[in-house]
């Protein structure tokens, strides 16, 4: 997936809300400086946010912190020819400081700051009160004024709603903060590219010129562990979207997911998901039945 930055530049106001309708969301890996809180509408689909793949539904609500890439992937029933399906979102775009540096100092903001911080990972809501959604929703048909003083009270609402995930794995964040976009850029769209194959440690460390050792320090201290875990979580990350898709065997799901070998498959998958692939299937099985 190639990374796309989006320029929101044009935007006049402090806060830009648009509801969106599509046939699919656009598939565009993206990131931009602008925090982006959606909610999704209708359809459904894999979500991709840093090195996070979940699904998502009706109803998901995220907050995506600044420079964060991410990507909404409806499943593929969306891209035929079906008029009777349709993906709607509702997405806010604003910068952190969009009342000034003052307004983050206050005493009385804190918790709306510490959301900020926390939205560096992004944030899955989960059971979020119906009026708190109808008020996000309903912000696309304020003016300017009630927008911006209406908003400051979602934001707080949000801040203290303690039913939440956060979605990329503080390692993926440390590497967007590198000066050198050489071992974040490149590494990690290598990684996103080719999770599924054979990943030679050397041919890695050649993209960005170092040394097998070196590279392997570097990226340890960077992600806070090693490049083989890395992979693996991504490819285990991936298997997880496969199974509660339901649609393959859990031997395909292993070889589409970069293991050539089944047992070592179901080794890694308990290793970092504390328990099996059918029994993650199991606890999961109510999110495919209860499918939009």
């Amino acid at each position: 997936m190639k990374l796309h930055l989006l320029d929101r530049s044009h935007t006049t106001s402090a806060i830009s809300v648009r509801k969106n309708s599509y046939a699919n969301f656009l598939k565009i890996w993206h990131y931009h400086p602008e925090l982006e809180l959606v909610i999704v509408l209708k359809s459904k689909g894999t979500r991709f946010i840093g090195d996070s793949i979940k699904k998502f539904q009706s109803k998901d609500v995220v907050l995506i912190g600044k420079n964060l890439p991410h990507m909404w992937l409806n499943d593929p029933k969306y891209f035929q020819e079906d008029k009777s399906l349709s993906a709607e979102a509702v997405a806010i775009h604003f910068k952190e400081d969009f009342l000034g540096n003052t307004f983050l100092q206050l005493p009385e903001i804190k918790p709306i700051v510490a959301l900020f911080k926390k939205a560096e990972q992004g944030i899955q809501f989960r059971n979020v009160p119906d009026a708190l959604i109808q008020a996000i929703i309903k912000l696309n048909d304020e003016t300017d004024f009630n927008k911006t003083h209406q908003f400051i009270g979602i934001l707080h609402e949000l801040a203290v709603h303690d039913d939440y995930n956060l979605l990329a794995s503080s390692g993926y964040v440390a590497s967007l903060r590198l000066e050198k976009s050489d071992l974040s850029n490149k590494v990690i769209a290598f990684i996103f590219n080719n999770f599924n194959k054979d990943i030679d440690l050397n041919s890695v460390a050649d993209l960005v010129n170092m040394n097998s050792s070196a590279f392997s320090r570097s990226f340890k201290r960077v992600h806070r562990k090693t490049f083989s875990k890395y992979v693996n979580e991504i490819r285990i990350g991936y298997a997880c979207k496969l199974l509660i898709e339901n649609e393959l065997n859990v031997a395909a799901i292993a070889y589409e997911s970069g293991f050539n070998n089944l047992s070592n498959f179901n080794r890694q998958f308990k290793m970092i998901k504390n328990m099996s692939p059918s029994a993650y299937l199991k606890k999961h099985s109510k999110y495919t039945t209860e499918a939009i």
